[in-house]
């Protein structure tokens, strides 16, 4: 099995992080680090976006399937009671006996 142990401390410059705010920083350094949260924060925003517009395709699918399925059961219901007013009809118009 793995190792679980943790790896060594890097003492890389790379990885340890900063407070703006309480390190002296010049100018130039602060600029570049607005403008790598920047690129980070249009990256986020765009899939953001596009998961946004996923699902509200998918909701909206969604919805438009039932609503043509409701206006699909509801024709059926109207040929159904058609069906019925034409048996009654039928049976109306039949030959009287005893049994009817």
């Amino acid at each position: 099995m793995a190792d679980k142990t943790p790896p060594q401390k890097s003492n890389a410059p790379y990885a340890t992080r900063i407070d703006p705010t309480k390190e002296g920083l010049s100018q130039d350094q602060m600029h570049f680090i607005r403008q790598v949260e920047l690129e980070q924060w249009k990256r986020r925003t765009s899939k953001l976006r596009t998961r946004n517009v996923v699902t509200g395709l998918a909701i909206g699918v969604l919805v438009l399937g039932i609503y043509g399925y409701t206006f699909y059961s509801v024709s059926q219901e109207r040929i159904m009671d058609e069906i019925d007013e034409e048996a009654k009809r039928t049976r109306m118009q039949g030959p009287k006996t005893g049994a009817n």
